[in-house]
């Protein structure tokens, strides 16, 4: 059959407003997706619902679809996304009303059965990751739109290409190739040279979105629309390849994806193959994410300029030390930005940032605030904070529990109403997730000069969350570098470069194929982003930190 285009036009709530309209007038596709939904967006579109019964979706979305529809419908284009988010039959129900408005045919169905919160009564929002059997039940009954709840990030692709080519669920490694494809594409312009280490490779001012050529058995070329923006190479795969995932096997509610059988190969300026992928049965459960109020925070960060720093410090936490008292979570971090003989005031301040949380809104707002600023005139010398604390917000929690399948009730609601329900996997066609054995390293390289240089000079990074835990994927840029890197960096090596890792579980996997490894930090984030308990509370920036660290690395490399 036919080669299946599709594009990625959002990588997450806010992202280019119009990534939509560039991606259906800049060239061929057959499908448009867009993923909306992160961790922290549930909880937004919770509390969102909790002011509106109607909201509880993604109403940029609506907004690009009147600029955008009319496009899609004249180029034949299939849009799929999960703006739909805690009310996909809202959703729908507002696309129908903006397509009639617009005097615009279009057939809009949607998927539901991802909403577990009756099970879950304490959670503002509890939703199963559902897959992309629904999506292609509503395309294969003819769907011009279909919106979703939470499903898998990679759903968004993989419905598109069963529906397509036809594929039964037990077509493991076509499934799996397209999840990975789905995976390469769901961050749009991370797979263009976006948030990519070696930016400088390429012009990526305005990167252009990704698009995936799918085949039948599975393989695909990651691109761009000519002309566009930002770069595709094996790198800038790789670095989307390793985002936010943990071990070889990369699991679903499909199918189990192996990212150890992933090769990448440069096809051509902007074009990269993806083939090998193998496939396995899904795991017997689906994983739920849960989001919740844990409760109120609140932070100041005071400003500390020129000498005694340490000291200026101690006072400022001895003074405030009685109205913290009663507060459940009280952290101090002192980030020594000064430098000596500094030619700027800014250079020669560092900023001290208390945060605080409680169940209680009052102990953390007035309470705090009050006592903060009324060392104005009686604190350290130079007392300035970059803001006034507030009154307190509200802060969420994020936790995954895990149901069987046949927990939930996965519902394709085509464009006429009809209902479908899509089947889950036999029991015995599920496979109980466990780790791949660690490959053989490679040959060490020989003896040599070495030089004190940082990582980044031979390696690449990109971190991200899931959950409280961190993952940071490094890949080698050539095979000389895998060499050096697979026996360098270690996971205690690499909790020695990150100080703020020696206290929590760090599993090292390899991926040879990508020449890279991947570090999953559990815990170090807490709570969840929406917690935000760290500096970096979503580990966006921790492979970069990694990158900046010296280590004793070979002449022969550098």
């Amino acid at each position: 059959m036919s080669v299946l285009r599709v594009g990625n036009a959002s990588g997450f709530y806010g992202d280019r407003f119009s990534a939509m309209r560039e991606m259906l007038t800049g060239g061929e596709l057959d499908v448009l997706t867009g993923d909306y939904l992160a961790e922290l967006t549930m909880l937004i579109l919770g509390r969102d619902r909790l002011k509106d019964p109607e909201a509880g979706y993604a109403r940029t979305f609506l907004r690009q679809l009147e600029e955008c529809l009319g496009f899609a419908r004249e180029r034949g284009v299939r849009i799929v996304a999960n703006a739909g988010g805690l009310n996909p039959a809202g959703l729908a129900d507002a696309v129908r009303a903006l397509a009639d408005r617009l005097g615009i045919p279009v057939r809009v169905a949607h998927v539901e059965g991802d909403d577990l919160g009756a099970a879950h009564p304490g959670a503002l929002a509890a939703h199963a990751y559902l897959g992309g059997f629904g999506i292609a039940a509503c395309l294969r009954a003819g769907a011009d739109v279909v919106v979703t709840g939470r499903v898998t990030d990679a759903a968004l692709v993989t419905g598109p290409a069963a529906a397509h080519f036809g594929w039964a669920p037990t077509e493991y490694d076509r499934l799996a190739g397209a999840v990975v494809a789905g995976h390469l594409l769901e961050c749009g312009a991370q797979a263009t040279g976006g948030n990519y280490s070696f930016f400088q490779d390429g012009d990526v001012r305005r990167p252009g979105f990704p698009l995936a050529e799918l085949h039948a058995d599975g393989t695909s070329v990651i691109t761009k629309h000519d002309g566009t923006g930002g770069f595709v190479d094996v790198g800038t795969v790789t670095a989307q390849l390793l985002y936010e995932t943990g071990g070889a096997r990369y699991a679903g509610p499909d199918v189990t994806a192996r990212l150890d059988t992933v090769r990448l190969g440069q096809e051509g300026p902007d074009r990269v193959r993806v083939e090998g992928v193998r496939g396995e049965a899904p795991p017997p459960t689906l994983k739920v994410g849960l989001n919740r109020l844990g409760g109120f925070r609140n932070e100041v960060a005071f400003v500390l300029t020129g000498l005694d720093i340490e000291a200026k410090a101690a006072l400022v936490r001895a003074q405030l030390e009685p109205a913290l008292a009663k507060i459940a979570d009280v952290r101090w971090e002192l980030a020594r930005t000064d430098r000596p003989d500094a030619a700027t005031e800014e250079t020669a301040s560092a900023l001290l940032r208390l945060v605080v949380r409680d169940a209680d809104q009052q102990v953390v707002g007035r309470a705090l605030s009050g006592a903060a600023i009324e060392l104005a005139l009686a604190g350290y010398p130079g007392f300035h904070v970059l803001a006034p604390p507030g009154k307190g917000a509200p802060y969420g929690v994020f936790e995954d529990v895990y149901v069987p399948h046949g927990a939930v009730d996965h519902v394709a609601v085509l464009h006429d109403g009809r209902r479908v329900s899509v089947a889950p996997p036999p029991v015995q066609d599920t496979v109980v997730l466990a780790q791949v054995p660690e490959p053989p390293l490679p040959q060490p390289l020989p003896p040599g000069p070495v030089r004190r240089a940082p990582l980044g000079l031979v390696a690449g990074a990109r971190s991200g969350d899931k959950g409280g835990d961190a993952n940071v994927g490094v890949w080698a840029r050539t095979d000389d570098a895998w060499r050096w890197l697979a026996h360098e960096l270690t996971a205690d090596r690499f909790c020695e470069l990150i100080p703020e890792a020696r206290d929590v579980p760090v599993t090292r996997h390899q991926l040879p194929n990508l020449r890279a490894l991947n570090f999953v930090v559990e815990g170090i984030l807490g709570e969840g982003v929406a917690a935000q308990a760290r500096f970096d509370p979503q580990a966006k920036a921790l492979g970069e930190w990694l990158r900046a660290r010296h280590l004793d690395i070979p002449e022969s490399l550098l």
